[in-house]
């Protein structure tokens, strides 16, 4: 434990003021960019969000907008095609479903299409201040190398034993800090 305590020091130090990196101001936003950040950098994300969240202002314009438009708008994020098809599916699903509102209950966010435990984790501790530890590419590589998982371990191992070795309340902390140094 001692390790943990001496990582989450050095972290607090090097990064005091972690915290999300992508841009939102709606939470069905902040939902979308997560899903965009599963195949870039935030800062692409953020110059695509920025775009796409101009264009259409709200969750209901968004819901009827034209698949090749989004495409165009978030081709430079990768996967456009599919993750297009998941923005629209999204939308809908938030509006018909849950009146617009990202619902904070894992299981239901889990099904939405292009959402999965990271996604998830994200949203659920920035929208609904739930302690989680979101693993990324980021979060998975820096654990191995500082042998807090082993080489071979999945996300999911990844993200139990980060949650087994820091403390519950620095989860969401030091998923993001974990995030910026690596």
């Amino acid at each position: 434990m001692m390790m943990i305590s001496n990582l989450n020091d050095k972290l607090d130090l090097m990064f005091p003021d972690a915290k999300c990196e992508l841009e939102y101001n709606k939470d069905y936003e902040l939902l979308i960019a997560t899903v965009l950040s599963a195949q870039c950098t935030d800062k692409r994300v953020n110059s695509c969000t920025k775009v796409l969240f101009s264009k259409y202002k709200d969750l209901d314009s968004l819901s009827k907008a034209n698949k090749r438009d989004i495409e165009n708008i978030i081709r430079s994020c990768g996967s456009y095609n599919n993750t297009s098809g998941y923005i629209l599916e999204i939308a809908n699903k938030l509006l018909n479903e849950c009146d617009g509102k990202v619902p904070n209950d894992r299981e239901y966010l889990e099904r939405l299409p292009g959402v999965g435990r990271k996604t998830t984790n994200v949203v659920l501790s920035n929208l609904f201040d739930v302690p989680t530890i979101a693993v990324d590419t980021h979060v998975e590589r820096v654990s191995k190398r500082l042998r807090l998982a082993y080489k071979n371990d999945d996300v999911l191992k990844v993200e139990k034993k980060l949650m087994k070795k820091i403390p519950k309340d620095k989860w969401s902390r030091s998923h993001h800090q974990l995030v910026l140094f690596g």
